[in-house]
C-alpha cells in the first residue's frame, strides 16, 4: 500500500458521509475525494481509475466485472447499508478484494411514511393545490380531493413495511386486501387483511401499493396487460423497486386512464434525468427515492465507513465485511 492511499466516495447525494462522522484519522493517512453528483461512463472511470478504495452510497452505481477489470489498483470495495445487488461479488473474490459495508438502520418507518405521503398527495391533489395557493389562487375546478375511507387498499406484499402501510389504511377506514406470490389466507388474516388474487386486487382497489423485493417472478409484475385492469380512479404507488412495474408501459397506461394516478419514489434510472416524461405529467406524483432516507439510517453510514477504512489502513479485519465476497 502506498504512503497515501486514494479513497473515492461515490453518490453521496445527501452530503452526509463527512457530516455524520469524524474523518480526521482517515484524512491524516489517505487522500479522500467525495463525489456528491452521479457519475457515469468516462467521468466515472476518471474518478475511480487510480482508487485504492472505493465507497459507494447504497447501490447507486453498478460495479460489474467489466468496470472492476479497469481498476487495477483497487484493494477495497465498500458500500453503505447491509445489502447491495449491483456489484460483481465473484470478480472481487477472484482478486481477493474485501467488501465492507455499514449498519443499515431501520427504514421501515420512513418508507411507510413516504408511502402514505404519496397516497395522500395523490388523493388530495396536493401538488396542484399547493401550486395554486403559491400563485395567489384558490381552487381550479379540475376535480375535488378524494376520500379514502370506505375504499379498498390493495397491498402487494404484506411484509414488515406492507403490514405497516396496511394498518395506516385501516386507521383511515379503508378495507385491506393483499396478494403476494406466496400469500396465504392465514398470513393475510394475521396482518388484518383479506387474501385475494392479484387480478381481484388490481381490478377492485382504489389504491394499489407495492412492497415486494424484486425476484424473477415479480419483475415487471405490473405490465401493460395488468395495468389495463386497474380501476379508472385508482392510484398506483411504488416505494419498493421500479423493477416491479414495466416502466416503459406506464406512460401509455396513464394516458389510457388505468391507473388514474401514479405516485412514485423509485425509478429505473436514478436520479431521474432532467426532462424525463414522468416529471411533466400532472397525473404523476414524484419524490426522489426518500423511502430509506432518514437521519437514523444515514447517521450510521459515515461512522461505519470510517471504521472500515481505519481497519483497512491498519491491516486489520474490517469492522463489517461481506464474507461471501471472499470465503
Amino acid at each position: 500500500m502506498s504512503a497515501r492511499p486514494k479513497v473515492v466516495v461515490l453518490d453521496d447525494y445527501e452530503q452526509s458521509i463527512r457530516r455524520t462522522a469524524d474523518w480526521s484519522a482517515v484524512d491524516a493517512r489517505a487522500d479522500v475525494k467525495v463525489h456528491h453528483e452521479r457519475l457515469r461512463g468516462a467521468a466515472l472511470l476518471d474518478a475511480i481509475r487510480d482508487a485504492d478504495a472505493i465507497v459507494v452510497v447504497r447501490d447507486r452505481t453498478p460495479f460489474k466485472a467489466e468496470l472492476l477489470a479497469q481498476l487495477p489498483k483497487l484493494k477495497l470495495f465498500m458500500f453503505t447499508g447491509a445489502r447491495n445487488t449491483q456489484y460483481d461479488a465473484a470478480a472481487l473474490k477472484a482478486r481477493n478484494i474485501p467488501v465492507g459495508h455499514t449498519e443499515m438502520g431501520d427504514s421501515k418507518a420512513s418508507t411507510t411514511e413516504i408511502t402514505w405521503t404519496l397516497i395522500l398527495a395523490a388523493a388530495k391533489r396536493l401538488e396542484a393545490y399547493l401550486g395554486l395557493v403559491r400563485k395567489g389562487r384558490w381552487r381550479d375546478g379540475k376535480g375535488l380531493p378524494a376520500t379514502l375511507a370506505g375504499e379498498r387498499l390493495g397491498v402487494i406484499g404484506l411484509g414488515s413495511i406492507g403490514a405497516r402501510v396496511g394498518q395506516v389504511g385501516k386507521a383511515f377506514g379503508m378495507e385491506l386486501v393483499t396478494w403476494s406470490p406466496h400469500m396465504t389466507a392465514e398470513r393475510a388474516e394475521k396482518g388484518g387483511a383479506k387474501s385475494v388474487s392479484l387480478e381481484e386486487l388490481l381490478a377492485t382497489s382504489r389504491v394499489v401499493t407495492l412492497h415486494l423485493v424484486p425476484a424473477p417472478e415479480t419483475r415487471k409484475l405490473l405490465d401493460a396487460r395488468r395495468l389495463a385492469t386497474m380501476r379508472p380512479d385508482s392510484i398506483l404507488v411504488n416505494t419498493a423497486r421500479s423493477a416491479l412495474i414495466d416502466m416503459a408501459a406506464l406512460g401509455a397506461a396513464l394516458d389510457a386512464g388505468r391507473p388514474a394516478v401514479a405516485a412514485l419514489d423509485v425509478y429505473d434510472d436514478e436520479p431521474l434525468p432532467a426532462g424525463d416524461p414522468l416529471a411533466t405529467r400532472e397525473n404523476v406524483v414524484l419524490t426522489p427515492h426518500l423511502g430509506f432516507v432518514n437521519d437514523p439510517v444515514f447517521n450510521k453510514f459515515g461512522p461505519g465507513v470510517v471504521a472500515n477504512l481505519l481497519a483497512w489502513l491498519d491491516g486489520k479485519p474490517l469492522a463489517k465485511e461481506v464474507k461471501d465476497a471472499k470465503d
